[in-house]
């Protein structure tokens, strides 16, 4: 017994060695509060749009919106995240969040809120999005090192999800029986704890020194991206799995209001079922993994994702619709996160804003074509064929994965005195 507890205390130590540095002990606690708010504030707002509209391309062009300002300057935002204080520009636009989401709350609590202000509110949310997700994934390595940098990558994906598991079942609760306006106030004060964390926070760390590049242009990171072959084959394929089939969550309003016959709790709960089954994936992930595992886990990924969300199109049993979308959830993680980690675990570090950046604009800025265009399908002909479309994407996706696995592992059993050939999923 005594050495079964031994055991398992070094595998939880193993599990969260990175909270063993401060900096990210307290970065990552404020993040969890902080997330919970800003899932509660998605799931309200979609549910408020399509309440007001009843129509399923305002939710299109609401999701639309709020990925455009990604997709037009998560990259030069990249290069700010190069030539500054990082932990500066996290609490610049945490501030910011916490104004955007206070007016959402005003206008919502005061019973003036039109589907324009909305929209306008979403653009400034995804403004703030593209100068704050570059530079908190460049962060990480400066608090934690190259050495539990996948794990730290790992948890803030596992925070990421257990807030997308509580956040959304929260938020149907209170919309159902107080409304939207609550969820907002909810998003704007948590926005205070992430905040305090970071002033709490040294002023710089070994691994930070001279991370920051006053020289860095956006240029020399496309140059470099284009350069090393797996770094430009990750994100492409990000950006074309992305960008056209991760667009679920624009059109789940439709599936619980109208397809299932159910109301925001319903909602909730199709939302967290994608968060229960990214959690999973992300906790999964913390265990040490090595190259091969985390390209296994891209075709993994995918294939899984595709799968739960083609059932899921069609299903008209929200206990199936729950279950495929855990499927769906633990895929799409699975696959974004080992994408990440071999991104990171390629990168210099004097690139390491503007190339996470490029992740940003593949993972999160190619969202408006997907969110207009599953929007549209579905106006047209359907949630579930929409829904469909982005399902063939990923299973398509999974296809030129095991391609490029089967090439890879060929090259890499040739004998050394062959010449190498450095072309590479990841």
């Amino acid at each position: 017994m005594l050495v079964s507890r031994a055991m398992l205390t070094d595998a939880l130590r193993d599990r969260f060695r990175s909270l063993r540095h401060r900096d990210f002990r307290l970065f990552w606690s404020g993040q969890i509060v902080s997330l919970v708010g800003t899932w509660m504030q998605s799931v309200a707002q979609g549910w408020l749009m399509h309440r007001l509209t009843d129509s399923a391309w305002m939710l299109g062009l609401l999701g639309f919106a709020q990925f455009l300002p990604v997709m037009l300057f998560s990259l030069p935002a990249g290069v700010v995240a190069d030539r500054v204080d990082k932990r500066r520009l996290i609490l610049t636009t945490q501030t910011c969040a916490l104004i955007q989401a206070t007016a959402l709350a005003a206008i919502v609590s005061a019973g003036t809120v039109r589907p324009w202000m909305i929209i306008a509110l979403a653009l400034v949310f995804g403004t703030i999005n593209a100068f704050d997700l570059p530079a908190r994934q460049s962060f990480l390595i400066e608090m934690v090192g190259k050495e539990d940098l996948p794990n730290a990558i790992a948890l803030n994906s596992a925070a990421f999800n257990s807030a997308r598991v509580l956040g959304p079942a929260l938020a149907g609760l209170i919309v159902a029986t107080a409304g939207e306006g609550p969820c907002f106030w909810i998003n704007a004060g948590s926005y205070l704890v992430v905040i305090a964390m970071l002033l709490r926070m040294g002023r710089g760390s070994p691994a930070a020194e001279g991370a920051a590049d006053g020289g860095a242009t956006l240029a020399e990171g496309v140059r470099y991206t284009l350069g090393v072959p797996p770094i430009r084959n990750l994100l492409i394929l990000l950006g074309v799995t992305a960008g056209l089939g991760f667009q679920y969550m624009v059109l789940l309003p439709v599936y619980a209001r109208d397809l299932l016959g159910a109301g925001p709790r319903a909602y909730g709960l199709l939302v967290t079922a994608f968060g229960i089954g990214s959690l999973a994936s992300a906790v999964r992930m913390t265990g040490r993994q090595d190259r091969w595992a985390l390209r296994r886990n891209l075709l993994t990924g995918l294939i899984t994702a595709g799968i739960g969300m083609a059932v899921f199109a069609w299903s008209r049993s929200l206990p199936l619709s729950f279950a495929m979308g855990v499927a769906a959830g633990f895929g799409l993680i699975l696959y974004v996160a080992s994408t990440n980690t071999l991104l990171q675990l390629t990168t210099e570090n004097r690139l390491r804003g503007r190339v996470m950046s490029l992740y940003t604009l593949m993972f999160i800025g190619t969202a408006p074509i997907g969110a207009i265009a599953s929007g549209w399908i579905a106006q047209r002909w359907g949630a579930p064929v929409a829904t469909t479309a982005s399902s063939l994407v990923l299973l398509g996706g999974a296809g030129w994965v095991a391609w490029r696995l089967r090439v890879l592992a060929a090259r890499e059993a040739v004998p050394p005195t062959v010449p190498a050939v450095t072309e590479k999923v990841g």
